[in-house]
């Protein structure tokens, strides 16, 4: 069970919550991705601290009524900061029997389990799987299978379209908005403000007065019925979080990476052109910055993954910042052309929002299980550096030090997200734009060098003795015509040269010029607690679950500490002395132990993994799990202290109560 808290009754006699785990579960035509969104945005206005999972079906089309074809959003609101969507919903709408179905087992026991009691027919029921041996449906409303659920059975159905008759909608059309419906009934148990959602139904459906009549119908025969139908009993409060002073807007991660790409292309004074091929789940990004031309972002939707990367490094070579999107299948086949980037050395973006593989996999599920991809797949010795976002909030800064880097050092970066990151929300403090780095690039516009008659040329692999970065000429300017291409070239010159001592040069100062990117990396930021003998290391989404597991053993008394890694390639200078300075690593990854193989390889230092391949998100509570056997375990291990060379550590509670 999740740790929900009824605090106090106000002076209404609603029953105040310092946090409330909802997952609203239907068909994939059922609106309840549209629903979530709304309660999420209106929690958000409300004033308090959220985070999201969308929760999409893997077909475009499932037949509707089966549980391949449920879609669900699950939102966790609070009075606090919090990072994470919930282990558990404390409340499930299931708007049919597949969505029960496919979801019950999610719920905590004693949870509040609210069904349209008018989807439960027989069809319904073999449809979604509630059959006996004889094949007959069998109704889960009717028998003891719900018992230890407190179940609210609700004709949604049918009372929206007894509220929509009047204004000449039919029935089938009123349907639709039963989704409404199920929104009014939340909003009223759980005391969200009516107003916000009232004027997004006029603005969204302002092309048809009937269709937006008919959802605020719904919406408001569905909090009409939680007030007066004695069955709903008492509502709940869940009040503003203390947040810091400032700006906030709810974002997903793929909206923040969005707005870091256009923000980086403003701090490098560049244009942006973005080469890109619809794929899920980064298909947003495409979409978002489409929006954007008033920045100077140049989107193409390219004919398919290998002609969208071309686009990007073609347009890196005009001067520009050249970024694309895609997810792990699209990275396989743009490796080429990646690999032609390292080998001419120019900054370009390659935007990997992950998902559940091989193959086509599971396309609208979470996984990021394309770190081995992101370090060795291309061919040939091609190192290029790699940046984890680990919250939606920080895929904008995630963007902007990709970019940064790319930009110094004239390289190829990959920047890691993930469908959770992607499609997942929270508040965002929007930044101080004058606090924002500087990334601005110049470019080469005079010879560098002089030939043996003393006359001025220009040498394209000149480098910058520093990041070994090389001189980046636009072409057309005057006097600094040059080549590039994939073979081999001779530093310096950047003529044709594959002799074997070139080649060997030409690797080592690649791979030298990447390793130079770990002195711009600061130390490695440690919390939780100073004397620990556990360290919990995470790197990208992992990040929401590993906090709230570390804050809730330690506030059980449990000794533990925790770390972060955004670089992944190269990794922080600090962090090898970092890990041997406990007895027990543990490193929770959505995969089956990439970075933690990569770590045990790179430092010889044993880092116990914990693999999720399930499509979801870790759950606070597995972590917790790995920490207790972790903390069990190292009072056998031999002491193993070294001085963390730069890290910085704190014993503190960042982020409060977490749930």
């Amino acid at each position: 069970m999740t740790d929900t808290i009824e605090r106090s009754d106000t002076e209404d006699g609603d029953r105040v919550l310092d946090h409330l785990v909802v997952r609203f579960a239907g068909d994939s035509g059922d609106g309840m991705q549209l629903t979530g969104d709304r309660f999420t945005s209106v929690s958000a206005s409300f004033g308090n601290d959220l985070s999201t999972l969308p929760d999409f079906p893997a077909e475009i089309r499932a037949p509707a009524g089966t549980v391949n074809g449920v879609s669900a959003f699950q939102v966790n609101i609070a009075d606090h900061e919090i990072t994470t969507p919930g282990d558990e919903p404390n409340v499930l709408v299931a708007m049919n029997p597949a969505a029960l179905k496919a979801d019950l087992h999610r719920l905590e026991i004693g949870g509040t389990l609210i069904v349209n009691e008018d989807s439960f027919g027989d069809r319904d029921l073999d449809k979604a799987g509630y059959v006996d041996d004889a094949g007959e449906a069998v109704n889960p409303l009717l028998d003891d299978s719900l018992n230890g659920y407190r179940v609210l059975r609700v004709p949604m159905t049918s009372l929206t379209k007894q509220v929509c008759e009047p204004l000449g909608v039919k029935p089938r059309d009123a349907e639709r908005s039963k989704n409404f419906f199920a929104l009014g009934l939340v909003s009223w148990m759980y005391t969200r403000p009516i107003e916000p959602t009232e004027e997004w139904i006029d603005e969204r459906f302002s092309k048809s007065a009937q269709v937006a009549a008919a959802n605020k119908a719904a919406f408001h025969a569905g909090f009409n019925f939680g007030e007066t139908t004695e069955a709903v009993g008492h509502r709940y409060e869940v009040r503003p979080a203390r947040l810091p002073a400032g700006t906030y807007t709810s974002v997903t991660g793929n909206q923040a990476l969005s707005w870091g790409l256009v923000a980086a292309g403003q701090l490098a004074r560049l244009p942006v052109t973005l080469g890109s091929y619809p794929i899920t789940p980064a298909s947003d990004i495409l979409h978002e910055l489409s929006k954007q031309k008033h920045f100077g972002i140049r989107t193409l939707q390219a004919e398919d993954e290998i002609a969208a990367v071309g686009m990007a490094l073609g347009a890196a070579f005009a001067g520009h910042l050249g970024v694309t999107t895609t997810s792990g299948p699209g990275v396989a086949l743009k490796s080429e052309t990646i690999s032609l980037g390292v080998a001419i050395e120019l900054p370009m973006l390659i935007v990997d929002i992950q998902r559940g593989g091989p193959s086509t996999g599971l396309p609208t599920k979470t996984e990021a299980s394309d770190l081995n991809l992101a370090l060795n797949g291309r061919h040939g010795e091609s190192p290029l550096p790699i940046v984890a976002a680990y919250s939606p909030a920080h895929c904008f800064h995630a963007a902007i030090e990709a970019a940064r880097i790319a930009l110094k050092f004239r390289t190829p970066v990959i920047l890691l997200s993930d469908g959770y990151l992607a499609n997942g929300s929270e508040p965002w403090k929007l930044p101080d734009v004058d606090a924002l780095p500087d990334i601005s690039t110049p470019f080469a516009t005079e010879a560098n060098h002089v030939d043996a008659d003393g006359n001025p040329e220009f040498w394209p692999y000149l480098r910058d003795p520093e990041t070994l970065a090389r001189p980046w000429a636009i072409p057309g300017t005057p006097g600094l015509e040059h080549r590039v291409g994939g073979l081999e070239k001779a530093d310096g010159t950047g003529n044709i040269d594959y002799t074997p001592d070139n080649h060997q040069k030409m690797t080592e100062l690649r791979a030298a010029k990447v390793a130079a990117v770990a002195a711009d990396i600061a130390p490695t930021e440690v919390g939780g607690d100073v004397d620990a003998d556990v360290l919990v290391l995470g790197w990208g989404s992992t990040w929401a679950a590993i906090d709230a597991a570390v804050q809730r053993r330690r506030r059980a008394g449990v000794k533990v500490a925790k770390a972060h890694v955004v670089h992944l390639n190269p990794l922080p200078p600090d962090l090898g002395d970092l890990l041997r300075r406990y007895r027990r690593v543990v490193l929770p990854e959505l995969n089956s132990g990439q970075l933690a193989h990569h770590l045990r390889g790179t430092y010889l230092v044993d880092v116990t993994s914990v693999s999720k391949v399930a499509g979801l998100p870790f759950k606070s509570r597995e972590i917790e799990a790995a920490i207790d056997a972790a903390v069990a375990e190292a009072a056998d291990v031999p002491d193993r202290t070294v001085a963390p060379a730069g890290a910085t550590t704190a014993s503190t509670d960042e982020k409060g109560t977490d749930s």
